[in-house]
C-alpha cells in the first residue's frame, strides 16, 4: 500500500498516520507548503513538527527531501514512516554502494515519497545533480537551530543550505526547530534565505514536564536518591559536560544495578551507534551523555532528563529537557548545579575562538541560565518568558510551585563573605575563602598568615556548603564575579558597595528539604490506569514488544503508549473499532491489527464484559 491514492491532508492524516485531527498550527503550515510557500516552524518537542513536512510531501507531486543532522534520527523516522506505509529512505554513510544505487534508482523512477539526507551528503555535487533530475515536492531543514552560530548545536554545513534557494527557487522550503530565541530565529531566516517565509511559533510550554533545579550537594547521592525513588525502571538521559564524567557516571550507575550506557564523541562510531540503538529499542536504559547526544531523538517514553552540570544557556536547557515526555505523560527534568559549573563555563567561553561579541553574548546567556536556577518564583513562567511567551498563572508543576522556596535576609552573612574576599586580596577561590571564614587550619592559611585577618573564623555558624550557596547566589546577582584568568579568584563588583555600607539588604533563596519536595511531587503524579487494567496493559505491551522484535524496530514504532492506553480504556474488538483508536492508520491496522485484536478479545478481563 502507498499513499498515492490519498489526496487531501485530512485523508493522509487519518489513513496514513491514524490521527483524527490536526494540532495547533499543523494544518496552516501544511496548507502553506502545499500552496508553494516557505515556512519557518518553531514547535516544542513532541508537538508534531514532522507531520508539518511529511503530509505536504505526500500531498504534493514528487519526493520530499529532508535535511537531518544525525544518521540515527534519519533511520528512526524512516522506520516509522515505512511502518505507516510510506515509501521513505535515507542516504548516508551507513549504506553500501548497492543500497545507495537502489535508493537512487527508486528516486529517479518516481517511487520515493520522502528522502532523508545529511547536509554533507546533500551538498555533494553528485547529489545536487541527482536532485535536479527528479520532481521535488519540498525541502525540509530539520533541527534548523544548527544553522545558528549563537546556537548550541552549531553545524557549519548547515550554513551552505542557502544554495537550495538559488538552485531550486520554485521548490517550497520549511525550516523546523523546537527552540530558538529571537537572535537565533533571525540568523536562521537570514542564512537560509527565508526572510519571506511565513513564521509559525507555537507555545513552548511542556506542561507534562516537572522542572526541578537543585544546588549540588553530593550530586551522586542526589542522583541515586532521585532514580531509586522515582525512576527505577524508566528510560532517561543524564547529561554531563565532559567525556570522562560521562564514562565514570555510567560505570557508577551500573555498579548500582542501573542499566546505563555512555555516549560521547570520543567513543568509536560503532559503539555510539550500538548504545543509541539499545536506548531506542530496549526498555529501562539510561544514556549518560555529553550534549552530542539526543538531537531529534524520537523516543517518546523518556521519563526523565538529568543535568549533572549546568547548561550554558536556557535555549540549550529547553532543547535538552524537551527530550523527556514526548508522549505527553508525566516526566521530570532535574538539574544539579554549583559554583564550579559557573567557573567551568566561564573558562570555556573565555578560551573559545569566538569574537568579543560572541563571548559577550555567551556570558549573557549563561547569566540568564543562572537566573533561572536561583529564582524563587515559578520556573516554567521564567522559562517561557525567555521565549517571549507568558503564562497566565504559575504552572503548579515545578519545584518552586510544588514546594515554594523560602528566602531569608542574608545581608549580614553576605557582608561577612564579601569582607573576607576583600581582606584576602581578591586572589583566591571559594574553598580558601570559606576555610578562612570557618577558622580553618590549612597550609594555605598559614602560608599567607590569614589567621590574623579580622574575618578569620567569623563564619563558623554556617557549613561550607551553606557558604558555597551564598557565594553562588551573590555571583548570580552581580555582587561577585569569578576571574577565570586569575585561578578562578572571587572578586567584588561595583554593585556590592551599597551592601557593604549597610545601605542595602539582600534576600537569598533557602531550598526546602529534598524529602518534602519528593512527597509533593508524588502527589502530582496521576495514575491513569486502574489496578484491574494492568494485566491487559502488560499483555498489550508484550504483544507490541514481540512485533517490534520481529520487525527489528523500536516498540514505539508499532504503537505508542498513548495508543495502547486507549486500547485498554476503549476495549476495541473489531477492526473498525480498532481503526478508531488514535495512532492506528490503515497500514498499521493491516499489519498489526490481528495480533492486538487477538489479545483484546481473548484477554480474561474482556471476556467478562
Amino acid at each position: 500500500m502507498t499513499t498515492t491514492h490519498l489526496n487531501t491532508p485530512e485523508q493522509i492524516l487519518q489513513h496514513t498516520f491514524g490521527y483524527s485531527a490536526f494540532r495547533g498550527p499543523q494544518q496552516a503550515v501544511i496548507e502553506t507548503l502545499i500552496g508553494g510557500k516557505d515556512a519557518l516552524v518553531l514547535m516544542s518537542t513532541g508537538g508534531g513538527k514532522s507531520l508539518c513536512y511529511q503530509i505536504p510531501a505526500l500531498a504534493r507531486s514528487g519526493c520530499g527531501i529532508v535535511i537531518s543532522p544525525l544518521i540515527a534520527l534519519m533511520q528512526d523516522q524512516v522506520e516509522a514512516l515505512r511502518a505507516a506505509g510510506v515509501n521513505a529512505a535515507c542516504l548516508n554513510s551507513s549504506l553500501n554502494f548497492e543500497q545507495i544505487r537502489h535508493i537512487e534508482a527508486a528516486l529517479l523512477q518516481g517511487e520515493m515519497d520522502l528522502l532523508y539526507l545529511a547536509p554533507e551528503r546533500l551538498l555533494q555535487p553528485r547529489t545536487l545533480q541527482l536532485l535536479e533530475r527528479v520532481t521535488i515536492a519540498l525541502f525540509a531543514v530539520d533541527e534548523a537551530h544548527c544553522v545558528s552560530q549563537w546556537g548550541h548545536d552549531f553545524r557549519a554545513d548547515y550554513l551552505q543550505l542557502s544554495c537550495l534557494q538559488q538552485r531550486f527557487p520554485q521548490i517550497p522550503r520549511i525550516a523546523l526547530t523546537a527552540t530558538a530565541d529571537k537572535r537565533s530565529r533571525k540568523e536562521i531566516t537570514d542564512r537560509l534565505g527565508l526572510q519571506q517565509a511565513r513564521q509559525f511559533i507555537s507555545s513552548f510550554d511542556r506542561p507534562n514536564i516537572c522542572y526541578r533545579i537543585a544546588a549540588k550537594n553530593n550530586p551522586r547521592r542526589q542522583l541515586l536518591q532521585f532514580l531509586r525513588a522515582e525512576h527505577t525502571e524508566n528510560s532517561g538521559i543524564i547529561y554531563c559536560l565532559s567525556r570522562k564524567k560521562v564514562e565514570n557516571t555510567a560505570n557508577w550507575l551500573c555498579q548500582h544495578e542501573f542499566h546505563a550506557l555512555p555516549y560521547h564523541a570520543g567513543l568509536p562510531a560503532h559503539t555510539r551507534a550500538q548504545n543509541q540503538r539499545r536506548f531506542l529499542r530496549e526498555e529501562g536504559v539510561i544514556i549518560v551523555a555529553t550534549i552530542a547526544f539526543g538531537m531529534g531523538i524520537d523516543k517518546p517514553d523518556v521519563r526523565f532528563v538529568v543535568h549533572l552540570d549546568l547548561p550554558k544557556s536556557i535555549e540549550a536547557y529547553y532543547q535538552e529537557t524537551g527530550r523527556a515526555g514526548r508522549d505527553g505523560e508525566a516526566s521530570t527534568a532535574l538539574l544539579l548545579y554549583g559554583l564550579e559549573d559557573v567557573v567551568k563555563l566561564n573558562q570555556m567561553a573565555a578560551n573559545s575562538e569566538g569574537s568579543v561579541e560572541y563571548k559577550r553574548q555567551e556570558r549573557q546567556r549563561l547569566d540568564a541560565m543562572l537566573g533561572l536556577c536561583e529564582i524563587t518564583s515559578c520556573r516554567r513562567y521564567a522559562l517561557l518568558r525567555y521565549f517571549d511567551e507568558r503564562l497566565p498563572t504559575d504552572c503548579g508543576n515545578c519545584d518552586t510551585c510544588l514546594e515554594p522556596a523560602q528566602s531569608w535576609n542574608a545581608s549580614q552573612a553576605s557582608t561577612k563573605l564579601l569582607s573576607c574576599i576583600y581582606r584576602t586580596g581578591q586572589r583566591f577561590g571559594i574553598t580558601h575563602v570559606i576555610d578562612v571564614l570557618r577558622g580553618g587550619n590549612t597550609e594555605k592559611i598559614r602560608q599567607f598568615n590569614h589567621q590574623q585577618l579580622s574575618t578569620y573564623g567569623i563564619g563558623k555558624d554556617f557549613s561550607a556548603e551553606e557558604w558555597r550557596t551564598i557565594a553562588r547566589q551573590l555571583v548570580v546577582r552581580g555582587y561577585l564575579q569569578v576571574n577565570s584568568e586569575a585561578y578562578n579568584a572571587l572578586q567584588l563588583t561595583e554593585q556590592c558597595r551599597a551592601l557593604l555600607r549597610g545601605e542595602e539588604t539582600v534576600h537569598l533563596r533557602r531550598l526546602p528539604k529534598a524529602e518534602a519536595r519528593l512527597e509533593n511531587r508524588r502527589k502530582h503524579i496521576i495514575i491513569e490506569l486502574s489496578g484491574e487494567d494492568q494485566p491487559l496493559w502488560e499483555a498489550l505491551r508484550d504483544c507490541r514488544k514481540q512485533l517490534a522484535d520481529e520487525h527489528n524496530v523500536p516498540s514505539y514504532i508499532i504503537f505508542s503508549n498513548a495508543t495502547l492506553r486507549e486500547m485498554v480504556t476503549q476495549h476495541p474488538t473489531t477492526k473498525a473499532t480498532l481503526r478508531a483508536i488514535s495512532g492506528v492508520g490503515d497500514k498499521k491496522l493491516e499489519r498489526f491489527g490481528e495480533a492486538f485484536l487477538s489479545v483484546l478479545t481473548n484477554h480474561p478481563v474482556l471476556k467478562k464484559l
